[in-house]
């Protein structure tokens, strides 16, 4: 076992002992995260306009401040878009994430130095929960690839913008950029088919051990790697036993992946978004990915079929039921404040709290 594996597990060790902490005290965790948004943005032009140095409890703050979507939210994004500082959050975001929103065209999602890191560790501590869990930190020495969007960032009013994927390409650790592909130039590529075909050459002879990006775009990868090596995915790189994925239900895309790999591998599910990264799949067991409590995020719930009556009642943590379909609301240290993202979630587990992934409101 090589010293890097060794470090890997003493640190997985660590991070499961601190996950744990927060974990066990759900309620509490949610709470001290609720009342530092409050006071941080209380000075916010947002925090001027629903009376934040009135809220003294999470009754105060549903009666003033709506569950939101983008569109309501968007006179005030504007505002940080053009370049106006303590808006939705104190100061300036560092980046917006630029996503295609379905009915308003292009969203900026802003990103600040406080939401930024937790971007990072939740998919750090995913893969540490997964070597602590399981006691397979192998992987570790072999090459590791993240199929993500350019790092290439335009700039507005003096804020970078880009896809999150390329943002987070800028934050990768120093301790990974040895192991990590492609490379930055090839990571830079805009065009996704001549992106893929430069991936592939520079990869088909690496021993690739870690295998992460959105279902589809791995698919086509994987594709390609086949129909140039004229063998499976699993006899190409005989150390692969790892993939990492979020963004999409990976079920439709599970028989392929086995038929082009030709082995099962183990798999680690995230759910980050641009909004925030809200939980990931913290057990090979057990269904449901572990919900972040601790991360900059503070969460409601709405249930469904109520969302769309009048004034339907918003649940915290200690109030969820087991396979009730709710509707997520966040509040986050970007300055989202009871937004409503848009995807359902159920709960798996109360003890730890998992969620799975169940669908759209819209639909």
């Amino acid at each position: 076992m090589s010293i890097k594996s060794i470090a890997a597990k003493i640190f997985a060790k660590k991070i499961h002992k601190k996950t744990l902490k927060w974990a066990s005290k759900p309620v509490e965790t949610q709470q001290k995260v609720f009342e530092e948004l409050i006071h941080l943005a209380k000075n916010t032009q947002f925090g001027k306009d629903h009376k934040f140095d009135e809220i003294k409890s999470f009754q105060d703050f549903a009666k003033q401040v709506p569950v939101r979507d983008y569109e309501e939210l968007k006179p005030y994004v504007d505002k940080v878009v053009k370049g106006e500082a303590d808006v939705l959050w104190k100061g300036k975001p560092l980046y917006f994430a630029k996503t295609s929103g379905t009915t308003s065209g292009a969203k900026y999602i802003p990103l600040t130095k406080e939401s930024m890191p937790f971007h990072i560790q939740a998919a750090r501590n995913a893969i540490l929960s997964y070597i602590h869990e399981t006691g397979n930190a192998q992987f570790v020495d072999g090459k590791m690839i993240f199929l993500q969007g350019s790092p290439i960032l335009e700039e507005k009013n003096g804020i970078k913008l880009g896809r999150l994927s390329g943002i987070v390409a800028h934050f990768v650790p120093s301790y990974l950029q040895k192991n990590r592909m492609p490379s930055w130039e090839t990571n830079c590529i805009e065009d996704w088919e001549t992106k893929v075909d430069a991936i592939v050459e520079e990869t088909i002879n690496e021993n690739m051990s870690v295998i992460s990006g959105i279902p589809s775009w791995v698919q086509m990868y994987f594709e390609k790697l086949q129909e140039k090596a004229k063998k499976p995915v699993g006899e190409l790189f005989k150390n692969f036993n790892l993939f990492i994925y979020g963004g999409v239900n990976f079920e439709p895309y599970r028989a392929k992946f086995e038929n082009l790999i030709g082995r099962k591998v183990d798999s680690i599910e995230l759910f980050p978004a641009s909004e925030g990264f809200f939980a990931y799949q913290d057990s090979q067991k057990e269904k449901g990915m572990l919900l972040l409590l601790n991360a900059g995020i503070f969460y409601e719930f709405v249930k469904s079929e109520e969302f769309f009556t009048d004034n339907p009642k918003r649940y915290t943590i200690g109030e969820v039921e087991l396979n009730v379909n709710y509707v997520l609301i966040i509040s986050t240290n970007a300055g989202l404040w009871a937004y409503n993202i848009g995807d359902t979630i159920q709960f798996t587990s109360l003890q730890p709290y998992r969620v799975i992934v169940s669908g759209r409101i819209k639909h």
